[in-house]
């Protein structure tokens, strides 16, 4: 067979690869599939199929390769190309993903193709193009509740509240029981909800099967509760909406405190001299650290403010650029990921670090010198951080734990946020995120600066002074008006921070201190700081 002609002979192992794949039987699926190619070398469809098992099961470098290599020799079916470019995006290549993403919709008008297309050109900063795709596909298809939602995401995100509040009534209009525009409209910072929704809401969710629909519902239900004082209702279905979230991915909180204990052994204070100091680049990287909901994008929209400052949003780089060099590293042998960071060379730590920088570039759009990434959950990448970036400047913003954790708690996050399903999960989070940073204080004095949130609100001028000094800048005006900068938000907390400072997020978990002592004892003495 020579390259770009691909057989039409049936292979019954493949047929029933296919069949053992779709059922999540993906073991036995890849032992089919490598016996064939055994029998068959470079056969493309079995490279095919073995890409597509590797996706399946999160190996992305792997299925990228042999995806790429089934296409190469003449495979070229749709499921392939959609999950090749998917893979793309969950990798974070986000040029890569729009270019070959622009090159099938080119080719077919893939309508899976566009949306897919719309979402990175949003993560890619390019917003005004993207609210054009997503306006286009639902005129196009009026009736899918998918581009609705997303649409209304992307409303929201760009300030435009009304827009996004029509977007998911017009999802609920089709389909009452869809329970992720009912929290979008339960995630909007005023009462949206009305007793009539609740009522409908109630009768979706006796009625639902579906646990994609059942957990938003419930926390919907939660948020009109909440707003309308009934707080044992919220708390009840706050209760139910992460329970049944925990329940679908049985996260383990032992994993992360694991990872926290290993690098205190590791990067001991002698640990963290010997790393390099020389910058890998002229950009100026500064990291917003912490848990969710604590304030983060509040700092941002301040401290990109400044005239030299630019803030970029939350870039899912680093996690990226981790994740794939732990797939390559793993290959080798099981190592944890402190390990696998004391593993890497200048070489290696330099391409990786021009890696995030080319990536980061992408969201530029001025030449201002420093520029802000405040991705939350980077609390727990300080380390590979500092070895590959050690021109990064790194800023810790913590909110009081008890209106962290519980804020947490109320928020319908997805698996990325696994912690937040629990209250002694959360609780537990928070103890390992304190206890990192009291690490690094302990080995490598300066190297974080810690802004208190409560502080931040009760005094912006004074809080942010030394935080400035930190990045080497001098106090601007301009900060007072942070809430009058614009910019799209793709956060929860997109709305709050184009209002004037105020205290709405403090002591939240007041009205609900019945409940929280799981919270409590999980935290220990930090409940109290």
């Amino acid at each position: 067979m020579t390259a770009n002609v691909v057989s039409t002979r049936v292979f019954p192992r493949l047929s029933e690869a296919t069949r053992l794949r779709e059922r999540g039987e993906t073991t036995r699926a890849a032992q089919l599939v490598m016996a064939h190619l055994r029998e068959h070398p470079d056969e493309p469809r079995g490279m095919a199929q073995l890409g597509l098992i590797a996706a399946q099961t999160g190996a992305l470098g792997q299925a990228e390769h042999f995806l790429r290599k089934a296409l190469a020799m003449g495979e070229d079916s749709m499921e392939l190309k959609r999950t090749l470019a998917s893979i793309y995006s969950q990798q974070e290549r986000l040029q890569v993903a729009e270019a070959f993403t622009g090159r099938l919709i080119a080719e077919n008008g893939d309508l899976q193709m566009r949306s897919l297309r719309a979402k990175i050109l949003d993560r890619m900063g390019r917003h005004e193009e993207a609210l054009a795709m997503h306006r286009q596909l639902v005129e196009e298809n009026p009736r899918s509740v998918a581009h609705w939602l997303t649409y209304g995401y992307a409303l929201r995100a760009a300030g435009d509240v009304e827009g996004a509040i029509a977007a998911y009534r017009r999802v609920i209009s089709i389909d009452d029981g869809f329970g992720e525009a009912w929290w979008g409209l339960a995630g909007i910072k005023r009462k949206v909800l009305t007793d009539e929704d609740i009522v409908v809401m109630k009768a979706a969710l006796a009625i639902a099967i579906d646990d994609g629909n059942i957990s938003p519902l419930h926390f919907a239900l939660a948020r009109a509760f909440q707003d309308r004082g009934d707080y044992a209702s919220a708390f009840h279905h706050y209760s139910e909406g992460n329970r049944i979230r925990a329940e679908a991915i049985a996260y383990d909180r032992r994993a992360l405190t694991d990872e926290v204990a290993e690098t205190e052994r590791l990067a001991d204070a002698a640990f963290m001299q010997r790393m390099p100091s020389r910058p890998v680049g002229s950009d100026q990287p500064v990291f917003i650290v912490c848990l969710p909901r604590s304030g983060s994008t509040l700092l941002e929209q301040m401290l990109g403010s400044h005239p030299m400052i630019e803030p970029v949003g939350e870039l899912p780089y680093i996690p990226a650029i981790l994740r794939s060099f732990m797939e390559i590293t793993t290959r080798r042998g099981q190592m944890s990921v402190p390990q696998a960071i004391a593993s890497l060379t200048d070489e290696q730590a330099s391409m990786l670090a021009q890696d995030y920088l080319s990536r980061a570039r992408v969201h530029r759009k001025t030449d201002r010198p420093i520029f802000v990434d405040k991705l939350p959950q980077n609390w727990s990448n300080i380390l590979f951080i500092r070895r590959i970036l050690p021109e990064a400047r790194i800023i810790d913003i913590r909110r009081p734990a008890m209106d962290c954790c519980f804020s947490n708690f109320t928020q319908s996050f997805t698996a990325a946020h696994a912690a937040s399903f629990a209250l002694e999960d959360i609780g537990q989070c928070y103890v390992d995120y304190v206890r990192l940073m009291r690490h690094f204080d302990a080995v490598s004095p300066g190297m974080i600066h810690h802004v208190s949130y409560s502080a931040l609100v009760d005094d912006p001028e004074t809080t942010l002074r030394p935080a400035l000094g930190y990045l080497g800048l001098e106090w601007d005006d301009a900060i007072r008006s942070f809430h009058k900068l614009d910019r799209v938000v793709r956060t929860p907390s997109s709305e709050q921070v184009r209002r004037p400072i105020n205290r709405d997020g403090m002591e939240v978990w007041r009205p609900y201190a019945q409940w929280l002592g799981p919270l409590k004892q999980a935290l220990g003495d930090l409940a109290e700081a």
